[in-house]
């Protein structure tokens, strides 16, 4: 272990007042350290992240066969995922409280126990030693579990690089450890059929996912030994690492905007695909969607430059995030359904491919546009550091390519529902598999 381990170890029960005394007499000498576990503690959330969103979806792209095996319907088997939802508006303001008072080795070795638990409930649920009638119960109860250890990992990015990382790798370190998420939902994609197609098996599926999840807890538990580094990477860790919960919320008004939005956009996902599953507009809600996006998009390019307007941006944060989170999972859908019969994962992994590389494109064009705070004459922010930038330009430039895509997207996207079109005209049926001697499932086209 690196020097001042000990030191740290003493300090991981007290309160944030004695952090930041220690980490103030740090500073007082000018004092930073980088340390290399750093990385073993991102491989860890990453691996954490990664194996809870592979829970989350690990039945939705095989959600008949698993209606089949666990003899329930197909209602049911989608309760499954929308736990998540359900927990992840009801629990993350207190994850919020558990990372910024427990702290971040806490939340991680919690989360990493819940998820493991989880897993493994899941995995024990589907043996052939449970009773007929346990076996969704505790399917569903592993779950949940799974389910709260969500907010727990998927708050963490932020937190791990502010504490760990110096300010020239922080975003570097959140972006890895954030996309480990979407990684594992398309992991979910790609693994849950090609499991399923070769085992038949839904225990066999379930102990395959339960292996990273108990991984990651292992090195969780044994790996992350201290709170805080001995020694602080950078000057921002003293001044924002240890602001109690209430105070913290009203300091990082940022943070609580993209709180909001996330919030707002897992309530919208979840009610959008319910009416989207009894209605089958794809292409209306997703053109709507978006129009509302870009109007949202537009007026917080116009609120953000007016002073002491937080009730306003909040609002507007909430509004972006329950019109343009929220259709994500929609507009997947439609691309699966424009591109059958490409398969699910192809199309997915490439519109995925596809908003990553724009993303990109995206991020270094606005902050080549972004300007020292002293040149922006519309700014209302306090000045005084050379290194604050202005993104009044990069915003409307945002808002500009926002609404430029909705009006094409609006004006010229028109598909047939290909996938929904061939369910319609064909007819299931069962038939023996002569191979295994189990029933699977086949279409017969009527003639």
């Amino acid at each position: 272990m690196d020097d001042g381990s000990a030191e740290t170890e003493a300090l991981i029960g007290n309160s944030n007042e004695d952090v930041r005394s220690h980490l103030d007499g740090r500073n007082a000498a000018a004092e930073f350290k980088i340390y290399k576990r750093r990385w073993f503690i991102l491989f860890v959330l990453c691996l954490l992240n990664c194996s809870n969103a592979m829970s989350w979806l690990t039945f939705a792209p095989v959600a008949d066969q698993t209606a089949q095996y666990l003899q329930v319907s197909l209602n049911l088997v989608n309760w499954l995922s929308l736990v998540y939802v359900l927990v992840a508006i009801f629990f993350s303001l207190i994850t919020t409280w558990v990372l910024d008072t427990l702290g971040l080795r806490f939340s991680l070795i919690m989360g990493s126990w819940l998820n493991m638990l989880g897993s493994v409930l899941r995995y024990v649920g589907v043996l052939n030693c449970i009773p007929e009638w346990a076996v969704f119960p505790m399917v569903m109860g592993g779950q949940t579990l799974c389910a709260f250890a969500q907010p727990l990992v998927i708050f963490a990015p932020t937190k791990l690089a502010a504490l760990w990382f110096p300010d020239h790798q922080r975003a570097t370190a959140n972006t890895m450890a954030s996309m480990a998420n979407t990684v594992g939902l398309l992991f979910a994609n790609i693994f849950s059929p090609m499991i399923i197609s070769y085992t038949n098996n839904l225990v066999m599926l379930l102990f395959i996912y339960a292996i990273p999840a108990t991984i990651a807890c292992f090195l969780a538990t044994v790996g992350i030994r201290e709170r805080v580094p001995p020694t602080p990477p950078s000057a921002s860790v003293v001044t924002s690492s240890s602001e109690p919960f209430l105070q913290g919320v009203k300091l990082d008004f940022a943070g609580l905007c993209g709180a909001v939005s996330i919030v707002f956009g897992v309530l919208g996902a979840f009610l959008l695909g319910l009416y989207v599953d009894k209605t089958k507009n794809f292409t209306e809600v997703t053109k709507i969607n978006m129009c509302l996006t870009s109007l949202g998009c537009s007026v917080f390019a116009v609120v953000s430059q007016l002073s002491d307007q937080k009730i306003i941006i909040g609002a507007v944060c909430a509004w972006f995030g329950l019109f343009g989170y929220s259709v994500y999972p929609i507009a997947m859908e439609l691309g699966v359904e424009c591109s059958y019969p490409v398969g699910e994962a192809t199309s997915s992994g490439l519109i995925f491919v596809s908003g990553q590389i724009q993303a990109a494109l995206y991020m270094l064009l606005l902050q080549a546009l972004a300007k020292p705070m002293a040149d922006s004459p519309l700014s209302v922010c306090a000045t005084g550091a050379d290194d604050n930038l202005s993104w009044t330009v990069p915003v409307l430039v945002m808002a500009g390519l926002c609404a430029l895509g909705t009006c094409c997207f609006v004006g010229f996207f028109h598909t047939d529902y290909r996938r929904l079109r061939a369910e319609a005209t064909a007819s299931p049926k069962t038939v023996t598999d002569q191979s295994t001697g189990g029933d699977t499932w086949a279409n017969s086209t009527d003639a």
